[in-house]
């Protein structure tokens, strides 16, 4: 059974722990801090659905890296991940819309082992540091191909279904969903996540239900996960992935 996204007319490694935090923002749904991948400083998106740490390959032509992948530090708010392999990767559609250029994706493979708090409002990206929270959710997490993920259950209307969804800081949708699992009325693109053109009926998470959920594709997720829920569920609260990535934690 696949579902279907009704369309809207377009408007438009070895870790070294240290607690630290960074000043982030908060642009295009994506959360991007300063980083540094081996002496190549800049703008890293931040993203909790990524296996991957990547570079973007204007990036790594600017500083003579011709292999597709290459082993270097990296280093994002207070934390060194010592030897990480890091891909090279076209990141153009990743980049779409951003005022500075993006460097590159820091993903899962630095962040796992560590708590990881993204505070929105403030935009600060924390790392190993106390979670302080007055009231919060707390919702079990899976990993899955290295991706922590959420119970999370969608509907387009006469369908229905209940999967594993990424915690995605880095789409303006609410959700995207699994190119396995879902097609559109009109063409969507997937690596366009600064745009979220299509609609679903409801999203329900934890007992909440979300109606008219801003939607798209994905094609880049492992089997058993069955979308991602972006910052368009999570840009007005605070979040905490657990060290051991065992469950998120969210607080206004």
């Amino acid at each position: 059974m696949r579902f279907r996204l009704a369309l809207l007319v377009l408007m438009t490694p070895l870790a070294v722990a240290h607690a630290g935090e960074t000043d982030c923002w908060f642009e295009n749904g994506a959360v991007v801090a300063p980083a540094v991948i081996g002496v190549m400083a800049g703008d890293y998106v931040i993203d909790l659905s990524a296996p991957r740490t990547l570079l973007h390959d204007t990036k790594a032509q600017m500083e003579g890296i011709l292999e597709p992948e290459f082993t270097a530090p990296v280093r994002v708010a207070g934390l060194t991940a010592a030897a990480v392999s890091v891909k090279i990767a076209d990141l153009d559609a990743r980049g779409a819309g951003f005022v500075t250029p993006i460097a590159g994706v820091i993903g899962m493979d630095v962040l796992a082992g560590h708590s990881v708090e993204i505070d929105f409002a403030r935009c600060r990206l924390r790392i190993d540091r106390p979670w302080r929270a007055r009231r919060q959710v707390v919702f079990p997490v899976s990993m899955i191909e290295g991706l922590p993920t959420v119970a999370a259950g969608v509907s387009d209307g006469p369908r229905a279904f209940y999967g594993a969804f990424a915690i995605d800081t880095a789409s303006k949708a609410m959700t995207r969903l699994s190119s396995r699992d879902a097609s559109a009325t009109g063409k969507l693109d997937a690596n366009a996540r600064h745009k979220a053109p299509a609609r679903l009926r409801a999203l329900s998470i934890g007992g909440v239900l979300a109606e008219n959920v801003p939607a798209t594709l994905a094609d880049d997720l492992p089997e058993g996960v069955s979308g991602t829920l972006g910052t368009g569920l999570w840009a007005r609260h605070r979040l905490r992935l657990d060290a051991e990535g065992r469950t998120l934690s969210v607080a206004p």
